[in-house]
């Protein structure tokens, strides 16, 4: 195979005629076994699995123009200018001067937009780093006749991502990915990209179903770069550690076989671990709020009542992804509309599901 991390050599003078554009739409994804904590240069303490979304995407268009002067530079979000989005934009850009240095020879008009509100508890880093990856190394593919192979395109792709967020580097692929090290799960052995995990997966699986109730609409209290920090000199960093890997095996072995029962407690219990950990950290932070805990209970106290497949996820934030099945989706939203959405904030619900991965643009 193609060696993904080759050196990519600057414009020549007389290459002054490089222009084109360059479009992705690339979704968010929901993680069911979390990551929490990172070393060296975005690397995961331990590995990751999550579901690729759907209808929660970003899209991304970069046009680009050789000069001999110096480079132009735009972004737009949305069709405005935003100082806070560009510069962490084009920090990342310049971070990659020694993976693509010919980006400092070109003038660059980024322009990204989302499907879903900014401040909707959906990762949007993910969906934009991994949008904006994609054009990049679609860059590189066209401008040096490079990763025509599809698997070295997306390998590529998921590691440039990852650079800029790493979930990012979960949402280049559809369906269920992988991130980080872990000898006992096929092919996840290598923590700087990320890998689909799709084959010989239980039908019942592929129809999944991801209500995601929007229970606070505000901006995060706290940002990842802290959450992950904390982890550093965490009283249960080890323990954590082992839990997550040994969830990641199980939730493996049972995506294949099918048990509905498992995967709702391993799914579950990612994602209380996760606001343990926030909540016995040193700051210590309680991102759930009232209305949260409230779902939860309603969803357990439904599923005991129906044995419906049901069950919940969370991120680092109050609002929650409901997790169902297509087959169920009549009764599910019956219930939600009785009981969760008048817990919602402004009775807001995003409906998404498992998604077909990222999608160029022409």
């Amino acid at each position: 195979m193609e060696n993904i991390f080759e050196h990519i050599c600057s414009f020549e003078p007389q290459q002054n005629d490089i222009q084109g554009e360059v479009t992705w739409k690339s979704p968010s994804n929901i993680a069911l076994i979390k990551y929490w904590g990172k070393y060296g240069q975005q690397l995961p303490r331990n590995a990751s699995l999550s579901m690729t979304l759907t209808e929660a995407y970003t899209q991304t268009s970069i046009t680009y123009a050789y000069t001999k002067n110096q480079a132009q530079r735009v972004f737009l979000f949305e069709g405005q200018e935003s100082k806070s989005f560009a510069k962490r934009i084009w920090r990342f850009i310049d971070s990659l001067e020694r993976f693509y240095p010919f980006l400092q020879q070109l003038d660059l008009k980024i322009e990204s937009s989302n499907s879903f509100p900014h401040s909707a508890g959906i990762a949007s880093s993910a969906s934009a780093m991994s949008a904006l990856a994609l054009c990049l190394v679609d860059m590189e593919r066209s401008l040096f006749n490079r990763l025509k192979n599809e698997e070295s395109f997306f390998k590529k792709a998921s590691y440039i991502a990852r650079l800029g967020s790493g979930s990012a580097s979960r949402s280049i692929f559809k369906g269920f990915s992988i991130w980080g090290e872990n000898m006992k799960v096929n092919r996840a052995t290598d923590n700087r990209f990320a890998i689909g995990f799709n084959e010989d997966i239980h039908p019942f699986y592929k129809g999944l179903k991801d209500a995601i109730l929007i229970v606070d609409e505000g901006e995060k209290q706290v940002s990842s770069s802290l959450g992950h920090s904390l982890m550093d000199c965490h009283p249960f960093v080890e323990n954590r550690l082992v839990q997550a890997n040994d969830h990641l095996i199980d939730l493996a072995r049972v995506l294949k076989t099918g048990k509905k029962d498992s995967f709702i407690k391993i799914v579950e219990a990612e994602a209380t671990s996760l606001h343990a950990l926030m909540m016995s950290s040193e700051p210590w932070f309680i991102l759930m709020k009232p209305a949260t805990i409230t779902i939860l209970e309603k969803v357990r106290t439904y599923r005991d009542a129906t044995k419906k497949f049901i069950c919940f996820t969370l991120d680092a934030g109050p609002n929650v992804h409901l997790l169902y099945h297509s087959s169920d989706e009549k009764e599910i939203m019956e219930f939600i509309d009785a009981e969760l959405k008048p817990l919602c904030s402004q009775e807001k619900i995003l409906y998404d599901g498992m998604g077909k991965g990222p999608q160029k643009i022409k």
